[in-house]
């Protein structure tokens, strides 16, 4: 789940692409079972946005069967309104033809109305209509509506061919209309001593945000002997991993404890993809998002002498040991790196150069924080 802007607006993830999958394929088996042996059905689209829901519904479909697409505009901005326009389409000889209207979303009904209209005029064999998504709390007519995917509630939903003024029709979830993010909340990323703490405390301070580390929320909660910190001191008394879901859950309790927060540096986390994914759900179940993952960037035998140079004093076995450091990096190259393409697809991955003094390096990234 994650929070997008589209425009001026704000919409987030509602269904998911995995569960459209699902409900169209049922719909087409619905369809199919409910179809005489060897009948051929006419489908007919409802455009612009049932063309993604047609041809996914298309090759869900298993048997013989035609396409076409008709074209009326209901929508203006993100409510629906009571000027229908004209039909355009479908030049084929229907009588005789079972036909199954396919809509991406029915909600007050006007636009089915008026097609319904037209078809029941050209002495088809058999009319119905299939839905996607469904609007009861809204629906207007007394059509029967033969196949629905899901009933949703009258939230003006985008994706999956459903736009806001033009965008958002490529989306492959759907997502629903939300509050504009009140927080600022930054992934703080890089490699073992590329300096990460020392900037989080400057900038939280700068910025009036919470830091969140990871390694200091894993000592709060076994120091004060938590559900959560035995549970996890259990596993690693054990030499074993941490799962991430009572890492997941440690964070987001650490998240609640400040519901005042003006926003989160997360430093430490997510680490693998799997944590990043849990963190945006449970930020956009609060209307919140990621703003951005700002990586610090050095290079490997820079910080290998860093970290050496720091074991002299630090008291750290594994900042004295070359080859622990170098399984620290492996270990951050070959897990935690690869976040970087997570964000980046995103768009919301900015690396900073990661050489110089703190105050260069704070000014850096204070500049991507100042427009995010």
């Amino acid at each position: 789940m994650e929070i997008t802007k589209i425009h001026d607006l704000y919409f987030k993830e509602y269904v998911s692409k995995k569960e459209i999958a699902s409900i169209v394929t049922e719909l087409a088996v619905q369809v199919k079972n409910d179809l005489p042996e060897n009948e051929v059905p006419l489908f007919i689209g409802i455009l612009n946005g049932c063309f993604i829901f047609a041809s996914d519904f298309m090759r869900a479909f298993k048997g013989d069967c035609e396409v076409s697409f008709v074209k009326l505009a209901s929508y203006e901005g993100t409510s629906s309104t009571d000027k229908v326009k004209k039909l355009i389409g479908v030049n084929e000889n229907l009588e005789g033809r079972t036909v199954i209207i396919l809509e991406d979303v029915i909600d007050t009904g006007n636009t089915l109305q008026e097609i319904y209209e037209i078809f029941k005029s050209k002495n088809l064999k058999e009319l119905k209509i299939a839905t996607l998504f469904f609007k009861p709390d809204v629906y207007r007519k007394e059509l029967p509506i033969d196949y629905i995917g899901k009933s949703i509630p009258d939230s003006f939903i985008i994706g999956y061919g459903l736009d806001y003024n033009g965008y958002g029709r490529n989306m492959p979830a759907v997502y629903q209309l939300t509050t504009q993010p009140k927080m600022k909340n930054i992934v703080l990323f890089g490699p073992p001593g590329a300096g990460k703490g020392t900037q989080a405390s400057i900038l939280k301070e700068k910025y009036n945000l919470i830091h969140i580390s990871t390694g200091d929320v894993f000592r709060f909660n076994i120091k004060n002997a938590t559900e959560l910190g035995l549970l996890a001191k259990k596993y690693i008394d054990a030499g074993e991993l941490v799962p991430d879901k009572v890492t997941i859950s440690m964070l987001q309790d650490e998240v609640e404890r400040h519901i005042d927060a003006s926003g989160f540096i997360f430093d430490g986390f997510p680490r693998t993809e799997s944590q990043a994914v849990a963190l945006e759900k449970f930020l956009a179940e609060k209307g919140e998002k990621i703003n951005g993952m700002i990586a610090l960037e050095v290079q490997e035998d820079l910080l290998v002498n860093r970290i050496l140079e720091r074991g002299k004093t630090s008291g750290r076995s594994d900042d004295t040991d070359e080859s622990k450091i170098r399984n620290r990096f492996n270990e951050y190259n070959t897990k935690t790196a690869i976040l970087k393409d997570f964000y980046r697809e995103k768009g919301n991955y900015h690396g900073v150069d990661g050489v110089g003094t703190i105050e260069q390096i704070t000014e850096r990234l204070s500049n991507i924080f100042d427009n995010l």
